[in-house]
């Protein structure tokens, strides 16, 4: 079956429509190559052919198609590239959540630019020795307790700074974090509804993809998520493509987030602690806490710093966060207060040893004379940075630093009163000592320690333990950010505009345009040739 003689008009038609088109879809993406989140779009086009098999045919068996038809625009994207980047968004998510919380803490735990504790503990120790060389000395003693004090109110503000820190990060997650995350995926549903019904219309709605997707890679940085296309049959063959997102957690069970447009939602317990996340999916099932489950994100990254503490964890969590800087705090204070009341109260025998109740009777209790140094603020609760305050006691003159304990005869042979000994400065010097002295940090109401080491060692420890956290962070952090920027560099190779790529398909288009139109310029030569240079024989 032959051609229809005007058949090549058609095909230089379609090849002038389909490089006009070409070069329509360049113009969009050289116009947006600055618009961040757009993608480089493609026409799709494909050889025409209107003709099925013939079992009649004349040899040779010649055919020629139509020309060419144009089936869409589409967008350039890898999807295992889009995987793998929202991947490392959450992963990414989660180590600068840690770093951000870090870098709290360092402002107030860091001394290294600042007067603070440690300062605070080498002035007691000296007043101390200055009231050792003046045992006697009122006046030294009031040094000491102002000393003291100072010590005391650094670590009143130290405390005060954890808990401000805990209750930002926890109003944070709870009021901004956890809303911004449910907005963003209240939007993807949105989104899904609006570029569906644009599909129905026959518009592919690609400039709207590209606002979800950027809306899909900012929801990857809060919580590990996969995403699925599906195709939903509207009937007579017809069929839109719907999204569908899963949060799966790290024991492997699946929760549907997003369903085409229908959206679920997180939220947060952040009354008390541990600070507890759940998640009610797309159908409403829920809530379903997975504070514990969580894999990746800047919402594990938040909990992280909020609820583990490290060491102080039973089991241990992998974590330092902030628990394990205020329980080391609140130890350190705990260790000093008892290690100074003690030998502040314990009465010695004139051997130096601490004199019990009933002579000889080790069952009956070591003696004491009730004079402590420190108590809580609070009587029902343990010293602790925040409950520790200098004794009434002391506080009011009524005794100060029990400068001597060792118990002797008077000259009369009767019993020796409390702070007379062989020498008046013998337990000043234990002050001094204990100051220096290695003492066992223990975990609370336990009697494992995590550091030996005197006072001044256990804060400088705390100290270097946040600088290898943070340091490893950042370090962490640094290298998270080079393996997501290759990522992107790959994706935007695929999916970016190029302006020399634009620039020479440009050329390309531009020259296949004026092929096409030369096209139907000799078919029209020849067409003229047949109809008034032919069928004139015999005139």
């Amino acid at each position: 079956m032959m051609r229809s003689t005007f058949a090549g008009f058609t095909t230089a038609t379609l090849a002038l429509n389909a490089s006009h088109r070409a070069l329509e879809v360049t113009g969009q993406n050289i116009a947006n190559i600055n618009t961040p989140g757009y993608t480089r779009q493609r026409l799709d086009i494909k050889s025409l052919y209107l003709r099925g098999g013939e079992f009649y045919n004349s040899n040779p068996n010649a055919r020629i198609g139509f020309g060419v038809e144009i089936t869409g625009v589409s967008q350039l994207r890898d999807p295992f590239l889009d995987i793998q980047y929202r991947n490392q968004m959450a992963k990414l998510g989660t180590t600068d959540s840690q770093v951000a919380g870090y870098e709290k803490l360092a402002n107030i735990l860091d001394e290294t630019n600042q007067n603070g504790i440690k300062n605070a503990l080498s002035d007691l120790t000296s007043q101390l020795q200055k009231l050792a060389q003046n045992p006697n000395s009122k006046e030294y003693d009031s040094m000491v307790r102002s000393s003291t004090q100072m010590l005391l109110n650094l670590f009143h503000q130290n405390a005060t700074n954890l808990q401000e820190v805990r209750t930002d990060l926890t109003n944070e997650f709870r009021d901004t974090t956890i809303p911004d995350a449910n907005k963003i995926i209240q939007n993807i549903a949105e989104l899904n509804e609006t570029i569906k019904n644009s599909e129905i219309l026959g518009n592919p709605a690609l400039e709207l993809k590209d606002e979800r997707n950027e809306l899909i890679d900012e929801l990857a940085s809060y919580l590990p998520i996969t995403v699925k296309y599906r195709d939903h049959d509207l009937g007579a063959g017809f069929t839109v493509e719907e999204l569908d997102i899963y949060y799966t957690d790290a024991d492997g069970t699946s929760y549907k987030l997003i369903s085409d447009n229908k959206a679920g939602m997180l939220s947060a317990n952040a009354d008390g602690q541990p600070v507890r996340l759940f998640i009610t999916d797309a159908y409403g099932k829920g809530p379903e806490e997975i504070t514990d489950t969580i894999g990746d994100g800047v919402l594990k990254g938040t909990l992280d710093i909020l609820n583990k503490s490290g060491g102080f964890d039973d089991p241990p969590t992998d974590v330092r966060g902030l628990g394990y800087y205020e329980k080391s705090l609140d130890a350190l204070v705990n260790k000093f207060a008892e290690v100074l009341n003690d030998l502040n109260t314990t009465v010695l025998d004139k051997d130096g040893n601490p004199e019990y109740n009933t002579p000889g009777d080790p069952d009956s209790g070591i003696k004491k004379n009730g004079n402590v140094l420190f108590e809580a603020i609070d009587a029902t609760k343990p010293i602790s940075a925040s409950n520790i305050k200098i004794a009434d006691g002391w506080a009011n003159g009524k005794y100060g630093i029990t400068t001597s304990k060792v118990e002797v005869p008077n000259a009369d042979g009767k019993p020796g009163t409390d702070g007379e000994g062989a020498t008046a400065d013998e337990n000043v010097l234990k002050f001094v000592k204990a100051m220096s002295a290695d003492q066992e940090f223990c975990k609370p109401g336990s009697t494992d320690p995590f550091f030996k080491g005197n006072f001044y060692n256990c804060f400088v420890n705390m100290e270097n333990v946040l600088n290898i956290d943070l340091k490893a962070g950042n370090s962490t952090l640094k290298n998270k950010i080079t393996v997501i920027n290759q990522t992107a560099d790959l994706k935007d190779s695929i999916s970016g505009v190029s302006l020399d790529e634009e620039g020479i398909n440009l050329l390309h288009y531009q020259q296949s345009y004026s092929a096409a139109a030369r096209l139907m310029t000799t078919l029209d030569e020849a067409l003229d040739k047949l109809i008034n240079g032919t069928g004139v024989v015999g005139r």
